[in-house]
């Protein structure tokens, strides 16, 4: 537990000297939120976001891209560049293990999730009269759910990869699609039959329906946690499945 706390304060610090990194997990998603209001209010259009205002369909989804970035972004980064630098190999000779490494990430991307969803709340409450969750209870079990599916998806991205420079293209692309076909971006119905289609194979379309159904009092969406759950116990898999043949 100690050597996991530590590694976590030393990861946390070096998170915090990645400007663009910082930039793209608690700014972007406020610059796009702003932009949303002001290009649609919050008035309820039976024709798309589910028929309910845009800032209450969007924040969940940008409460959800928040953390799915921390993952797509932070987590591989890091992982892959210990892994090229043979630091991971080296975990075998000291009390740390790849596990405790990638339980730090897991922390972080917890913490950094929570600032960037108080932000966003506050920001569509306060600032454009957004609704604030129904089921908070809901709201934070699925909010801890989509963390750790992305967190591990990103350790899987960065023990699966070679260098930090490939995880760090993979990652803004990835970052990218979510943002354009992950429900962060147009509504569904505006998109082309293709782009639709398409936006259904999208994690972040379900991270952010299973924060969106207890926020707005719906209940939850059980297509949705099934779906973040099987993502989360797929990266799980073959994380350890890698992690395994790294140390060999």
């Amino acid at each position: 537990m100690r050597a996991l706390r530590e590694i976590t304060w030393v990861e946390l610090k070096l998170f915090g000297r990645e400007p663009i990194t910082v930039v793209f997990v608690l700014v972007l998603p406020l610059i796009m939120l702003y932009i949303l209001n002001g290009l649609f209010g919050n008035q309820p259009n039976p024709d798309v976001d589910e028929g309910v205002g845009a800032v209450d369909f969007y924040a969940p989804a940008y409460v959800a891209l928040v953390v799915a970035t921390v993952g797509v972004l932070s987590v591989p980064v890091h992982l892959a560049g210990y892994r090229e630098q043979g630091i991971l190999l080296r975990f075998r000779a000291s009390a740390l293990t790849p596990t405790t490494l990638i339980g730090a990430h897991v922390i972080i991307a917890v913490v950094t999730g929570a600032v960037g969803a108080i932000l966003l709340t506050a920001l569509s409450t306060v600032g454009y009269h957004g609704a604030l969750p129904h089921d908070w209870l809901g709201v934070l079990a699925g909010f801890v759910l989509i963390t750790v599916a992305f967190a591990v998806l990103g350790a899987c991205v960065g023990v699966m990869l070679p260098t930090a420079r490939a995880a760090q293209g993979l990652g803004v692309l990835m970052f990218f699609v979510f943002l354009l076909l992950g429900g962060a971006g147009p509504p569904r119905e505006v998109m082309p039959g293709a782009m639709s289609g398409l936006s259904e194979l999208i994690p972040l379309t379900y991270a952010g329906a299973v924060l969106r159904g207890p926020w707005l009092g719906r209940g939850w969406d059980a297509t949705a946690v099934l779906v973040m759950s099987g993502l989360l116990g797929v990266s799980l898999a073959l994380t350890w499945w890698r992690l395994r043949s790294i140390e060999r």
